[in-house]
């Protein structure tokens, strides 16, 4: 196989018409130029050059050979520009899936900084709510980090983004409205909007609320872990969600429980991170969880006898 160096020496050669002034461009010798010529005719077992007193010409050999030649050398300066593109984070791909209830609150606001500052890297983006799903993209290759809650399964390379609170959500009138917060085992007996068994958040909200001894009563189930809040501000019951999963302006009370409840957020990669994942997840976790300014407030205690409603939100109080 015809080495990049003796292909350079060709290509140098046929654009200087001289060996010599080929060996000048490139920073070789002449005898170190000629040499990687004679290896290429010994790899293609013919004449590419007519040497001449006054120069060297390309033969019907070299001719043909040149262009793909220069197109060999292309390719290979591409190579390293894509991989050095990569390594300092101005260029390349990067492949995201996260869990569903994060991509506004956490991926987004990473993702317009990304779009802006580094307009070079083309970012793709795929959700679910399942956790086999999600640990599958990684399992085939299929993206290069996954972001979703701990814990996963041992074997997976993972790096901490952020703690996240779990809140409950209440409608507006209901008893847990305005109790400041709560104690988990004020949910015993408690109408439940919980969530379908193909979403990964209804089975640790299960294990923990078991290990709590607290059974509440689900009257519902929905696959979409957004969608649990907006069902409790309905009215059909209390919703126990993290807090990324409540959408700003939501018409309900978002209480703190007492003590305070937290999941963990990882980011999940095939491997050791590469220089553009590790730049991602370091953005990650400087920006932390997003949580909507009113939602904030009530978790904070400055709102605790007057839960949001829509009216209130419009009028900006």
């Amino acid at each position: 196989m015809a080495s990049l160096r003796a292909l350079e020496c060709l290509v140098a050669v046929a654009d200087c018409g001289s060996i010599t002034k080929a060996a000048r461009l490139l920073h070789l010798t002449q005898p170190a130029v000629s040499h990687q010529l004679a290896e290429l005719e010994r790899e293609t077992r013919t004449a590419l050059l007519n040497r001449r007193p006054r120069g060297v010409s390309l033969t019907p050999a070299g001719t043909a050979a040149l262009p793909h030649a220069r197109r060999a050398l292309e390719a290979a300066a591409s190579a390293m520009h894509s991989a050095r593109a990569i390594g300092e984070g101005t260029g390349g791909s990067l492949r995201v899936a996260c869990a569903q209830s994060l991509t506004v609150p956490l991926v987004a606001p990473v993702l317009r900084e990304w779009h802006r500052r580094r307009p070079g890297i083309v970012v793709s983006l795929r959700e679910s709510a399942v956790l086999a799903e999600l640990l599958g993209f990684i399992d085939t290759g299929a993206v290069d980090i996954v972001l979703l809650p701990a814990p996963v399964p041992q074997g997976y390379v993972t790096s901490v983004i952020a703690d996240e609170e779990i809140v409950l959500t209440a409608p507006v009138g209901h008893r847990l409205a305005a109790a400041g917060d709560v104690r988990l085992h004020e949910l015993d007996g408690e109408a439940l909007v919980h969530f379908a068994p193909e979403n990964g958040l209804r089975d640790w909200l299960d294990r923990s609320l078991a290990d709590a001894g607290v059974r509440p009563e689900p009257v519902m189930s929905t696959s979409i872990t957004a969608a649990g809040p907006q069902l409790a501000a309905a009215g059909l019951g209390v919703c126990v969600a993290p807090v990324s999963a409540v959408s700003a302006g939501l018409p309900a009370a978002i209480r703190s429980f007492s003590p305070k409840w937290v999941r963990q957020l990882i980011a999940v990669t095939p491997a050791r991170p590469d220089p553009l994942s590790a730049r991602f997840i370091t953005d990650l976790r400087t920006r932390g969880v997003r949580v909507p300014r009113d939602i904030a407030r009530q978790l904070a205690g400055g709102d605790r006898d007057a839960p949001l409603t829509a009216e209130r939100s419009r009028r900006g109080d």
